[in-house]
Parts: structure tokens; sequence; C-alpha cells
């Protein structure tokens, strides 16, 4: 049996090879450079992100963001990133699950992320490489180059390497379900008590389990809250960037202007704040009927943090006045602890850049 697969792979593999030797389109091709300069790249990218989606053990969340990153010559580069949910269906899960579920008073905060830093260009310098650009014509279009594949050379280029320190800041909120969180803390709603003194010699009140719903029965207490985490970060990156152009004999021009990087953080956060629990009890009064009883605050302060976490990230866009970018993350986010792992992929259209030189020269006549 493992001779036949073994004969049976060697003819696929001939077979295959046969057949692109026999392609017409197949040969060589000559090309013009247009520019090959990954130093002159715009120097302001402004992003809006109609869609990303995060994976967060704390609250599963997806929505949109604007994103500006801004290059100082060969030094350093600055980025400001924010973004939030577009609502409470859509999709921001937990606040979901306290509009729908919550038996506490808190109003419940949407999901929202503010992060700006920056990268200083430790090593900054260019070499040679390669490029592989497809070869297109316009007669490809539609179900011709769908349902062919694709030639392409391989093109001398130079590609500008960039390795960063990177630091900055980060802070966002959120809703949280706070019954799972204990169920995962090994805690029950009889580890929160109320805040403030508590007579000598007295038992401090727990909030309870359960309560009266509407018709009497007894339902489990849904608890939820919001938490606020600040911090920073610091790690390392390193960008490639590429800026060329060739113009192809038969085919149409080929362009690689992809400016791509990859980062590792360390994540810290000293804050890191629960609101505390404000509950109105549900007790029965003379006839039967279930009503509100007294207001209390309950502490939080049982809850575990976790201060200190990482993340890999991605971050890929293109040298051009008009294109798009994408990313994505993964790591632990410092939060609740047992609830900090998360994955993220952002994808931003439009993204504008500039150069920000509009300076022309003149000439006195």
């Amino acid at each position: 049996m493992k001779n036949h697969f073994l004969i049976f792979a060697a003819a696929f593999l001939a077979t295959a090879s046969l057949f692109a030797q026999d392609r017409k389109d197949k040969a060589p091709v000559t090309f013009e450079e247009i520019y090959d300069e990954p130093y002159s790249v715009n120097k302001l990218f402004v992003a809006f992100q109609p869609l990303y989606g995060e994976v967060f053990v704390t609250n599963i969340n997806a929505g949109f963001g604007v994103e500006a990153l801004y290059y100082h010559m060969d030094k350093l580069d600055v980025r400001a990133h924010f973004r939030k949910t577009y609502s409470q269906r859509f999709f921001d899960l937990s606040r979901d699950l306290a509009v729908k579920n919550s038996d506490v008073d808190n109003a419940n905060k949407i999901f929202s992320y503010y992060e700006l830093g920056g990268t200083y260009h430790v090593k900054d310098f260019e070499e040679s490489s390669k490029t592989k650009m497809f070869l297109y014509k316009n007669s490809y279009r539609g179900n011709r180059w769908a349902s062919r594949v694709p030639l392409y050379a391989d093109v001398p280029c130079k590609v500008r390497k960039i390795y960063g320190v990177r630091f900055g800041g980060i802070a966002w909120n959120s809703s949280v379900d706070l019954n799972r969180v204990l169920t995962k803390q090994g805690l029950t709603h009889r580890d929160l008590v109320v805040s403030g003194e508590v007579p000598e010699g007295q038992t401090p009140e727990s909030i309870p389990a359960t309560e009266f719903d509407e018709h009497g029965q007894d339902e489990t207490v849904d608890l939820f809250t919001n938490v606020a985490a600040k911090g920073i970060y610091a790690g390392g990156s390193l960008a490639w960037i590429k800026n060329v152009a060739v113009n192809f004999d038969k085919f149409e021009e080929g362009v690689d202007d992809l400016m791509l990087t990859v980062y590792a953080d360390i994540l810290f956060s000293p804050s890191i704040a629960l609101d505390d629990i404000v509950y109105t009890k549900k007790v029965k009064d003379t006839n039967g009927n279930v009503v509100k009883g007294a207001t209390n605050t309950y502490s939080v302060s049982p809850i575990k943090t976790q201060s200190l976490g990482f993340r890999l990230g991605i971050d890929g866009r293109f040298n051009r006045t008009l294109s798009w970018a994408y990313g994505g993350e993964i790591g632990y986010r410092p939060g609740i602890a047992g609830k900090t792992f998360y994955a993220l992929f952002k994808i931003s259209f439009p993204v504008y850049g500039t150069n920000l030189d509009y300076k022309v020269e003149s000439f006195g006549k």
C-alpha cells in the first residue's frame, strides 16, 4: 500500500511539472524599475475601522474604531487608537446580558478601549531583498482571472527594516458578568458583604444568592458590574517596509508597498477597579406581594485581579493615499483574574495616507 502511494505521488508531481512546462504564457519577462524607495513613504496614516472583533473572556465584543499613525523621520513613530461597540446587541455581550438579566441597580458601561504609544527606532536600515509580483493583464478580468493559476516573477528590491522599542498607555472599561467571575474564582454571593463599618459583634450582611421573582418564586440573583483598567505597555517590534514599482513588458505594472509590523509587549495595569454592587432586596409584604426592600452597597473586594499580561500582534498597511489595512492581537490583558485571555482582529477601510509635504518651489519671472 505504501509503495502504491509513493508511485501515485511521484506520478502526480511529474504530471504537474509537465503541465507547468506546457503553459504557452510561461516565458521570461523583462521589466523596468519605476521606483524603489522604502524610505519615501507617507508620514501620516488615518484609518477608520468599520469592524473589529474581539474574543475577550471578560466580555466578547465587536464594533468600530479609529486609528492614527505618524512617522517622525526615521527616528520614531506614534500611534493612537480608539474603539468601542456599535450597540448593546451588536456587539457587547456582557452589557446585553446585564440589560436583560441583571438584578442589581448598577448602570452598565459600554465597552470602550483607548491606546496611545510610540516606537523608538533603535535600528532603521536598508538591505537588498526581492519581492514576488504576480503577472496580470487587463484581458484576464472576470472569470478568466479567477480560473487561472497566476504566474509570478521575483523582482529584486530594497527592504527597510526597523527594530523598535515600544512604550505607551492603555485604558479600557466594560460590563462584566459577576456570577461567572465568582464561579471561576471559587467564590459565592456570600463572599460579597455590605461595605462600610460593621457594629462590633455583628456579622456583615452578604448579598443573597436567590430572591423572589414577580410570582413569588425563588430565582438566582444575577450580578453584573463594571470594570475599568488603566496601565502601560512596553515591548519590541520588527517592521518591514517595501515601496517598489516596476513596469513589466507585456503585463501591467507591479507594485509592492506593504508596510508590515510584528510586535510583542508586556502589559501592566496598576489600576484595575470594579464597581461595588448596589442591590435592592425584594421581600414579601403582609399580603404576600413582592415589593422592594432596603438598598445596600456590597463590596467586591474579594474579587481577585491580575495586573500583569502580555500580547503578540501584527499590523499591515500599504503606502498609498487611499487603501486598507489589517491587524490582529492575541494575549492576556490585565483585568479580572481568570478572565484575561483575548484574541482580536481588525480591518481598516478607508485608510488615508499623506506625507504632509504640500510645499512647491516658486521662481520669479
